[in-house]
């Protein structure tokens, strides 16, 4: 079965084309830039990929999947009511899906990655957001309206960084942007009291620059402040994780984005604050993972939805 897979991101698209096994054969990367100039150059690089049986999307949210449409995402500014599925099956003739992203992530790291085998699995982005895409009883789940999986709106804590516009959620204190502010905070906190500043930012000039790879690599080079704010991270990743097995029972939460790169940051203080915090029997049947798929999962989640969709409507597929 061929397949073309489209990852839109708000800085930046790819289209691949595929196979059974998700490899990436082809890309073409594209630059997002106006609403007319993007969707202009996805449809041209798809039907440029020659035959394909299936299409599938992977785009934030919010969407409209059972129409194939895209509904004003904020990363997309001007993007409002675009029927994508429909464009691309007239351009292509090939079916198409359009899946939200951290979704399509989950159905990848299921179908072949970290979560291969389970029948319950959490995908968490932890990248510029927080989010998680579900798999629940052998299948992905939406809820009602599609927002199952808004982990990142979670209240940890009555203060903290701000995130989904919400002081102390999850997203605030677990996501790129989230760490960069802690970051900054705490160089903040010691220049009003004279102090220097951390080595991530030894200067108030330095504070634009700050970034959770910076704050990662310092905290990695000794740097006392940058690994307190990686054990804060750690905690609350903790705390958050327990608060998706209490309520869910998986067999595996499977963590993306800046997870696999700071593993041996973070790895000691998840488990520590999961043993504390979950229920002892769901904690202890719950491998937390690293994404298999790392930073390729983009493109292998858009061919995983096309895929999934093209098994689930009846094309044949090769075992």
């Amino acid at each position: 079965m061929d397949l073309i897979g489209i990852d839109i991101g708000g800085t930046k698209c790819a289209v691949v084309s595929g196979d059974e096994s998700c490899t990436v054969k082809r890309k073409i990367k594209i630059e997002t830039t106006t609403k007319e100039q993007t969707l202009s150059r996805i449809y041209s690089a798809a039907a440029s990929l020659g035959h394909a049986d299936f299409i599938g999307i992977s785009c934030g949210g919010p969407l409209d999947e059972e129409r194939g449409v895209i509904k004003s995402p904020p990363n997309l500014p001007g993007w409002d009511d675009v029927h994508i599925c429909e464009e691309l099956s007239r351009v292509t003739g090939a079916g198409c899906a359009i899946k939200n992203d951290a979704d399509a992530c989950a159905i990848a790291e299921w179908q072949s990655g970290a979560g291969k085998g389970c029948d319950n699995m959490v995908f968490l982005t932890f990248g510029t957001g927080m989010g998680a895409g579900l798999i629940l009883n052998g299948a992905p789940y939406r809820g009602k309206s599609g927002n199952a999986g808004e982990v990142g709106h979670i209240r940890l804590s009555s203060r903290g960084p701000v995130g989904y516009r919400k002081a102390g959620s999850f997203e605030g204190f677990c996501s790129g942007g989230g760490i960069k502010r802690q970051g900054q905070a705490e160089a903040e906190k010691m220049f009003s009291l004279g102090l220097p500043g951390p080595a991530y930012c030894p200067t108030p000039d330095d504070l634009p620059a700050v970034s959770a790879k910076l704050i990662a690599e310092c905290a990695r080079g000794g740097d006392r402040t940058a690994k307190l704010i990686f054990d804060r991270v750690g905690r609350r990743l903790g705390e958050g994780i327990a608060i998706i097995i209490d309520t869910l029972d998986p067999e595996a939460v499977v963590i993306g984005g800046i997870y696999p790169r700071c593993a041996d940051l973070l790895g000691d203080k998840i488990a520590e604050y999961v043993k504390k915090e979950a229920l002892p029997g769901a904690a202890e049947g719950c491998r937390i993972l690293p994404s298999y798929y790392k930073d390729s999962i983009g493109d292998v989640a858009a061919l995983s939805v096309a895929l999934y969709e093209a098994k689930k409507r009846g094309f044949s597929v090769k075992v």
